[in-house]
């Protein structure tokens, strides 16, 4: 088993961190994302798209995305289980991490993508209105996950989930993404310094 692996990249850093909340080690194939590594050979043969992480098994079977890669790791290891525990627990997991991947990190995403002059040969054709549109939905989300956080400690409940990892590396992106986290967002501030504090978000 082996993960082909992008660095500092949003999507590679949450397999890790994932991986490293369950305590599992996996040999890593680095790939220069900056040398556009991810359209080279090694990696359109394993997923046409392009793109990183690729989890290739022993068995030669591949898998890419990221959530698919940790809900198959969550099925070999469920402990600690971080897509929640029963039908109502998993379905909140669910339902969070979806939130925060297609209201919160897309968005930060699209505004790195089309406004950052590195993304100039990524992002064709580059489009900075677009990337400013993006901007403000990104924070409104946040204003939104503010008042949830106002009753719970993490995202999708009471315990640490991939909704908070999506949700972290997301708050993390929105630097290079040039966009502001709001003073205000007392909530957020909280939950992102204890995520962030946990020895996974180093991996």
């Amino acid at each position: 088993m082996k993960l082909f692996d992008g660095g500092r990249a949003p999507n590679p850093r949450r397999v890790r961190m994932f991986l490293a909340e369950k305590g599992i080690e996996v040999p890593l194939v680095p790939i220069d994302m900056n040398a556009m590594g991810h359209r080279g050979a090694d990696v359109t043969v394993r997923n046409p798209l392009q793109r990183l992480p690729v989890l290739e098994l022993d068995d030669g079977t591949i898998l890419t995305e990221s959530v698919a890669i940790c809900r198959y790791f969550e099925e070999l290891h469920p402990e600690p289980a971080l897509f929640g525990r029963g039908a109502v627990g998993k379905a909140q997991v669910e339902m969070w991490q979806r939130r925060m991947e297609l209201n919160f990190m897309l968005c930060v995403s699209q505004a790195f993508r089309h406004i950052h002059p590195a993304m100039k040969e990524w992002e064709v054709p580059q489009l900075p209105e677009w990337g400013e549109v993006n901007k403000p939905r990104a924070v409104q989300f946040l204003e939104i996950l503010d008042r949830e956080l106002a009753t719970r400690e993490f995202v999708a409940g009471d315990t640490f989930s991939i909704a908070d990892i999506t949700g972290m590396i997301g708050v993390d992106f929105m630097k290079p993404a040039r966009i502001e986290m709001p003073e205000k967002l007392a909530n957020v501030r909280r939950w992102y310094a204890a995520v962030a504090a946990r020895p996974s978000a180093k991996a």
